[in-house]
């Protein structure tokens, strides 16, 4: 399903856990639904990772999309410690 370009990142949304960084990346479909992604970043300067998840379930509000980015970003966090 294509996406819109409407993207969603903001600060107030970013969530420390750690040393990693979780950003959520919510995006406007056609349908009017919303994706939700996430990153995931670690370390600083010109030795950082940033991994980008995408996810298949579609939301019907940005807030859902971004408590469910932000929940999965944690349990990725959580295994990779």
């Amino acid at each position: 399903m294509p996406y819109t370009s409407i993207v969603n990142i903001t600060p107030a949304n970013a969530l420390s856990v750690g040393k990693y960084l979780l950003s959520p990346l919510i995006k406007l479909t056609e349908s009017g639904q919303y994706a939700a992604s996430v990153s995931v970043r670690s370390g600083r300067g010109s030795g950082t990772h940033d991994r980008i998840f995408r996810f298949v379930p579609f939301f019907a509000t940005s807030e859902e999309a971004t408590l469910y980015a932000l929940a999965q970003g944690r349990r990725f966090v959580r295994q990779a410690i």
